[in-house]
């Protein structure tokens, strides 16, 4: 049985503000739920129906504070699923501060403000895929804890550091250390004939506004996807999730 108050404060975790107060954000769904455990992460709290429960192995179990059965009309109060799945937990925030320098070590993302949810969550994924370990995002862009982002990614967060920072800055840095930043836009160079290096930055844009006029000064290489039809209907340009998949796709065959 879950108290109302319980119900109350889980509600309110769906906003970002409490989100940052609190430190917790929610994650939701079986395999999402199963996921986390099997990484080892800690749970603050679990709400399942009790099959659930009942499934879930002795050494995950001693990972979690607090364990509350529900039935499946208390998981729709606080589910933000129109059908809730049989699990619902809270997450305490790893919080690691941006050290430019080492994640200018590797191949990185910079995500220029990004505001939809499953665009940001499909990002991250295909940068879990693909093996990119950092992406860096304005301080405009959607929150990463956002339960529309968490879903999204389908456990793809548990292999990708998220953080946010001013974009000039960590730009700036990746010019003073002669790192190369490509941005896609749509004046580029095909990807498929520029080379690419094995580390440097992709620079992302907004979904209706592209880049940011600020941030082109830092830009090394514009690359495009070109598009290999004469149609024109419909197909303006590529989802930001879709043209983030296809570069560092395109990143990742060069470099192996």
């Amino acid at each position: 049985m879950i108290s109302r108050n319980k119900v109350k404060f889980l509600v309110s975790l769906q906003k970002k503000k409490v989100r940052d107060e609190e430190r917790l954000y929610i994650i939701e769904g079986d395999k999402l739920v199963k996921e986390f455990l099997n990484s080892g992460r800690k749970i603050t709290s679990l709400f399942a129906k009790p099959e659930f429960i009942s499934g879930i192995a002795e050494e995950s179990v001693n990972k979690i504070d607090e364990i509350v059965p529900v039935s499946y009309e208390e998981l729709k109060k606080i589910s933000c699923l129109n059908t809730p799945h049989n699990a619902i937990a809270v997450i305490k925030m790893e919080k690691e501060e941006i050290q430019p320098a080492r994640v200018l070590k590797y191949l990185s993302l910079a995500l220029d403000f990004i505001q939809d949810p499953g665009n940001l969550g499909t990002i991250i994924r295909a940068a879990a895929w693909f093996g990119i370990k950092n992406i860096v995002c304005s301080e405009d862009c959607v929150d990463v804890y956002n339960p529309k982002v968490v879903q999204a990614t389908m456990g793809a967060l548990l292999n990708v550091q998220v953080y946010y920072y001013d974009l000039r800055e960590f730009l700036k840095a990746a010019g003073e250390r002669g790192i190369p930043v490509y941005a896609t836009v749509l004046d580029g160079e095909s990807i498929y004939k520029h080379p690419l290096g094995s580390n440097g930055v992709i620079l992302l844009g907004n979904e209706s506004k592209g880049i940011s006029d600020d941030l082109m000064p830092y830009v090394t290489t514009k690359l495009v996807i070109p598009k290999f039809t004469s149609h024109t209907r419909g197909i303006e340009s590529l989802n930001v999730g879709m043209a983030a998949s296809i570069v560092l796709s395109e990143f990742a065959r060069r470099g192996h």
